[in-house]
C-alpha cells in the first residue's frame, strides 16, 4: 500500500516540477527530501505501532497533543490529499487518451475522470482486502514500466554519471530547498500505511517494517528514474516538460526513439495514477472515519459496514469531494499547495512522536526532533502566496473546530 501511494503522481510529475525549479540541483533535493521523509516515516511508524487506529496523525495529535492539533492535522490531510487525488484522476484520464492518441476537449476529460473516480470508489468501498489485491497488480505494472525506461536509458545513453557530477551547478540554495519541499510530498505515501492501523495484523511489527521497506525502495527508485531522465534530456528540457500536454516521463521515452517504450510508459503512468487514487481514497476515508467518530465532521461518516469492515459512507463522501475538485486544477499549484499543507501535517506527526510516553517509544527522541525541524524549515521556502493560503485554511478550520466543540459541549 505504501508503494502504491508513493509511486504515482510524484515520480511521473513532481520530479519534473522540482527540476524546473532547481535544475540539476533536483538530485540534491531528492536526497534532502528522502532524509526528512525517513525521520517522518520512523515517527509515523512508532505512533502507528503504539496507537493502531484508523486516522493517522489526526488520531495521534488528539491523543498526545490535544484536539486542536489533532483537528489541524486531519484538516490539512483532507485538503492536501483531496486535491492530489483530483490531480491523479485527471492525469490518469489524460494518459489514457494519450496512449490511444485521442484528442479530447476539457469537458470530455472531466467526464472521463468522474467515471474513473466512480469505479475506484466502488472498489475501495469493498474493504481493504479487495483494495490490496488491486494495488498489488497496479504497483507491479508501474514498477515494470519504470524499469523498462531505466534499462532503455542505460543502453541508449549509458550510465547516468553526468547528472551526479553536475548536481551542484546552476542552482541556488533557495531553489534547492523549494524543490526539496515539493519532493517531500512525493515520498509521503508511507503515511497511508499508518492510517490503516486497525485493519492489519500485528500492527506493532507490520507497520514499522512496511514503512521502512517502502522508504528504502522508493528512494532508490526516485534517484534512478531522475538520473536517467536528466541523462537523456538534460535538466532544462526535462523541467520544461511540465508545460506540455504529455507527462514528463513520456517525453523522456519519446526522446529515446525506441519502439514500444512510449506506450509502456503511458500504461505504467495510467496504473500509477490509479494506484495513487486507490490509496488516497483509502487514506482520506479513514481520516474522515476518525473525524466522524469525534464529531469534528458529521457522525454518519463514522459508520462501518459490518460485512466488509469498510467505512462506506466515508469512502463515498471522499469520492464526492474529489469529484468536485476534478472540475478544476493546476498540477504545479496543487503540488505546491500540497507541499505546504503536508509539511504542516507531518510537523504535527513529529511533535506527537516527541510527546508520546517513553514506554511506547520505539526510536530515540532526536528522530522526531529532526523531523519537526525539517518540516517547519522546508515549509517556509515555498511560494509566499501558497503559504498565506495554507495559513488561511488552517485558521478557517480552527474556527470551525471551535464552533463544533461548543455545539457538542
Amino acid at each position: 500500500m505504501g508503494l502504491g501511494s508513493i509511486v504515482g503522481t510524484g515520480i511521473f510529475v513532481s520530479i519534473a516540477i522540482a527540476t524546473q525549479i532547481s535544475g540539476n540541483g533536483v538530485v540534491i533535493a531528492i536526497i534532502i527530501a528522502a532524509a526528512l521523509a525517513t525521520f517522518n516515516g520512523l515517527s509515523s511508524a512508532q505512533l502507528a505501532a503504539a496507537h493502531p487506529v484508523s486516522g493517522g496523525t489526526y488520531e495521534y495529535g488528539n491523543r498526545f497533543l490535544g484536539s486542536y492539533f489533532g483537528f489541524t492535522a486531519g484538516w490539512m490531510f483532507l485538503i492536501a490529499k483531496s486535491a492530489s487525488a483530483a490531480t491523479a484522476v485527471l492525469g490518469c484520464a489524460s494518459y489514457l487518451f494519450y496512449l490511444f492518441e485521442i484528442e479530447v476537449s476539457n469537458s470530455t476529460l472531466v467526464i472521463s475522470g468522474i467515471v474513473i473516480l466512480f469505479i475506484m470508489t466502488l472498489l475501495v468501498s469493498g474493504g481493504i482486502s479487495r483494495s490490496n489485491a488491486a494495488n498489488k497488480v497496479i504497483v507491479t505494472i508501474t514498477l515494470l514500466g519504470l524499469a523498462a525506461l531505466v534499462i532503455a536509458g542505460f543502453f541508449v545513453k549509458g550510465v547516468p554519471t553526468d547528472p551526479i557530477f553536475n548536481m551542484f551547478d546552476g542552482s541556488d540554495i533557495s531553489s534547492v530547498l523549494y524543490a526539496s519541499a515539493l519532493m517531500f510530498v512525493a515520498y509521503t505515501g508511507y503515511g497511508r500505511i499508518a492510517t490503516l492501523g486497525e485493519e492489519v495484523a500485528e500492527p506493532r511489527k507490520t507497520i514499522p517494517k512496511s514503512i521502512i521497506l517502502a522508504m528504502v525502495v522508493i528512494v532508490i527508485l526516485y534517484l534512478t528514474v531522475t538520473l536517467t531522465s536528466l541523462n537523456i534530456m538534460g535538466a532544462e528540457a526535462f523541467g520544461n516538460t511540465v508545460e506540455g500536454e504529455a507527462a514528463p516521463l513520456m517525453k523522456v521515452a519519446q526522446t529515446l526513439s525506441l519502439p514500444y517504450i512510449g506506450p509502456v510508459i503511458s500504461f505504467a503512468a495510467i496504473t500509477a495514477m490509479l494506484g495513487v487514487l486507490l490509496n488516497l481514497l483509502l487514506g482520506l476515508s479513514r481520516v474522515m472515519l476518525s473525524m466522524g467518530r469525534r464529531k469534528d465532521i458529521p457522525g454518519i461518516l463514522a459508520h462501518i459496514n459490518p460485512k466488509s469492515q469498510s467505512p462506506v459512507p466515508a469512502v463515498l463522501a471522499t469520492g464526492v469531494v474529489i469529484g468536485l475538485l476534478i472540475l478544476s486544477g493546476d498540477v504545479v499549484f496543487t503540488w505546491s499547495f500540497s507541499a505546504f499543507t503536508v509539511l504542516i501535517y507531518y510537523s504535527i506527526t513529529n511533535l506527537s512522536a516527541l510527546m508520546m510516553p517513553d514506554d511506547l517509544r520505539l526510536y530515540p527522541k532526536w528522530i522526531p526532533v529532526m523531523g519537526l525541524f525539517g518540516c517547519l524549515f522546508l515549509a517556509f521556502w515555498i511560494d509566499i502566496m501558497i503559504i498565506l493560503l495554507g495559513i488561511g485554511m488552517i485558521l478557517i478550520g480552527l474556527i470551525w473546530h471551535r464552533i463544533a466543540k461548543s455545539v457538542v459541549g
